[in-house]
């Protein structure tokens, strides 16, 4: 019996057009009626995630930043919190300089605000994808050393990085993901499973980029969007359909039939 979904947003259960896929959204909403859960996993924050939520109608926790913080949007609470460590966030600054000489741009995700000092293209891009607004900060080092929910690099020559206390994810081909050492959506949702006394067998994630791979692999169905990363769709219990095509609605029929 599957009784929670977990869904990405990007490319999986939202299209490129950014509104989430109709036939999608509706099994989703046929899901709860018959009883089960569902929760968002995204790497987006509580700003940018929140408009789906409010139309999916959901009143649950929701996995932010890829991980690093699980939120119930309906009420505020915070139910997992995570940060970079200060020597960590020290480290990628002194790299900034050299990654913008290079076209790679950070932003900096801190007390629910995004932040960035360059104004360029793929960072306009980036805002107005997530429908959200960055704010300069001035100076990075005016940011709490120990208060970065996580850094993004976004360019087309992203670097290699290995940063003690940091994981680095991949959640598109130009987006390199700095997060806490153990925030993954995998870690959040066993997390937040074992709090719930749900069993990870009766949980279906459902995913496409790399970034989605340790929630799809600690759940009992693990779900590839069938136009997703290959490594996503090589680890995945299931291959579903594209996303235009109502992938996550394939998972909600799997879920209604168990």
């Amino acid at each position: 019996m599957i009784r929670w979904i977990v869904t990405d947003l990007d490319g999986t259960l939202v299209g490129r057009d950014l509104a989430m896929v109709p036939a999608s959204r509706d099994a989703l909403r046929r899901f709860r009626e018959a009883g089960g859960e569902v929760v968002i996993a995204t790497g987006r924050m509580e700003a940018s995630a929140r408009r789906y939520y409010d139309e999916l109608g959901l009143d649950g926790p929701a996995i932010l930043y890829n991980g690093a913080r699980t939120v119930n949007l309906a009420t505020g609470a915070v139910l997992r919190s995570r940060h970079l460590p200060a020597p960590a966030w020290k480290t990628l600054l002194g790299g900034f300089d050299e990654l913008a000489r290079q076209g790679v741009h950070p932003v900096a995700f801190c007390g629910e605000e995004a932040l960035a000092v360059h104004d360029v293209p793929e960072l306009r891009d980036f805002a107005r994808r997530d429908g959200i607004e960055l704010r300069d900060p001035g100076d990075w080092t005016a940011l709490p050393p120990g208060g970065i929910t996580k850094c993004m690099l976004i360019g087309d020559r992203l670097p290699h990085l290995d940063i003690p206390g940091t994981v680095t994810v991949r959640s598109e081909a130009t987006y390199l993901e700095v997060l806490p050492a153990g925030a993954t959506k995998g870690s959040a949702l066993r997390e937040l499973a074992a709090s719930r006394g749900v069993p990870l067998e009766q949980v279906a994630a459902v995913g496409d980029n790399p970034n989605d791979l340790d929630m799809i692999m600690a759940a009992g169905v693990g779900v590839a969007v069938g136009d997703g990363h290959p490594e996503v769709r090589a680890a995945a219990d299931v291959v579903a359909g594209a996303c235009a095509d109502g992938a996550v609605a394939e998972v909600v029929e799997l879920a209604l039939r168990s």
